[in-house]
């Protein structure tokens, strides 16, 4: 029996059975032992999953040049860049390296900070960015930049998604909805009740944008499963917040509010990923397979805005680069791609591959 499994089943028989957030998180963030602690190749075209960065290059210094036309249209005194879930330094890197060629002025008076409470990601991180120096810093949390705030940009790609989530079902015969958490049989990981009222959950889905009329409700699928993330949303509040001036945004995979409750998506968005392959089994190989959910953009979007903040575009990723490649394109830096950038450019924006997956939410102050 592996160590998370042991250290789940000892959780569950002390409370009979735990939420499937606090499975999520002790599968994925149990320090040394979890999924995403344990080895920086798991991502790749050679490992359990791939991301924008993990392709190459390009994807960073894309993002390099969008942020520097933001920070110099903004003329920020204090400026400063703020990755959160950085993983191994990868992205970071290809932003710094794309700025020293090409924007050293602005590199000079950048501080790039790392939000990053995993001391084993950091480590990574610290190997991959140790030609940076002081230029790139760490914080342990949002909470350490509250004072005196943050002039520049807060980003994050692939992060939200792998928040711990509620996973909340409809049950048709009572017309109620109830929260699915984890219990044991036997050796096994199954899935339970939680003794939760209606009203409460209810009011979560309110918040997170969810209005359901009773006309919706009485035609909804028995098991119709709605995955929340009031974290997410709290995260994003929270960097709001510490948001002075500049750009507060997310590259992710996820929908509106709307778009989850579509017929389609009658068993939620959460998804495991072992060896490349999807899988609806959330429950098995815990801290040997990867947990994610499509995160509610609708969500973000009022939370940022009852932080302040404006809501500047939320579109697909393909048209998000497609922008910045335009604006290269104008300036003629784009002849100097070589065939692996093209090649990058490509899987980044193709619908069938990462284009259409990932959407861009930007909210500015």
């Amino acid at each position: 029996m592996s160590d998370i499994r042991q250290i789940l089943r000892n959780e569950i028989a002390g409370q009979s059975a735990i939420s499937f957030g606090r499975f999520m998180e002790i599968a994925l963030y149990c320090p040394k032992i979890g999924y995403y602690e344990r080895d920086p190749a798991l991502i790749g075209l050679a490992g359990q999953f791939y991301t924008s960065p993990s392709l190459g290059p390009l994807f960073g210094h894309l993002l390099a040049t969008q942020f520097a036309f933001w920070s110099l249209e903004g003329r920020f005194d204090d400026l400063r860049w703020v990755e959160a879930g950085a993983h191994d330094g990868a992205l970071a890197s290809a932003i710094l390296q794309w700025l020293g060629k090409n924007r050293p002025a602005l590199l000079s008076r950048l501080t790039y900070t790392i939000v990053e409470p995993s001391p084993v990601h950091r480590e990574w991180q610290q190997q991959k960015l140790a030609e940076f120096g002081e230029r790139v810093n760490w914080v342990n949390s949002l909470a350490d930049l509250k004072s005196p705030g943050i002039s520049g940009v807060i980003f994050s790609n692939e992060l939200l998604d792998a928040f711990p989530i509620q996973r909340i079902s409809w049950d048709r015969s009572r017309l109620q909805w109830y929260e699915r958490g984890v219990a044991l049989r036997g050796e096994e990981f199954v899935w339970a009740r939680l003794q939760r009222s209606n009203v409460e959950i209810q009011a979560e889905l309110k918040r997170a944008g969810f209005f359901l009329p009773p006309e919706l409700l009485t035609v909804l699928p028995d098991g119709f499963t709605i995955d929340l993330c009031p974290k997410a949303a709290d995260w994003w509040k929270e960097a709001a917040g510490i948001l002075v001036a500049g750009k507060l945004m997310t590259i992710d995979y996820g929908y509106t509010a709307e778009e989850l409750l579509a017929p389609e998506r009658v068993q939620g968005t959460a998804r495991a990923y072992f060896g490349q392959r999807v899988s609806d089994d959330l429950l098995a190989n815990p801290g040997e397979q990867d947990i994610t959910a499509h995160i509610n953009f609708t969500q973000l979007q009022r939370a940022g805005e009852s932080a302040g903040l404006k809501t500047e575009m939320l579109l697909e990723q393909e048209r998000f680069l497609s922008v910045i490649f335009q604006r290269d394109l104008d300036y003629g830096n784009t002849d100097k791609w070589s065939p692996a950038e093209l090649r990058q450019f490509h899987s980044l924006t193709h619908p069938e591959h990462l284009g259409k997956r990932f959407r861009v939410l930007v909210q500015a102050r």
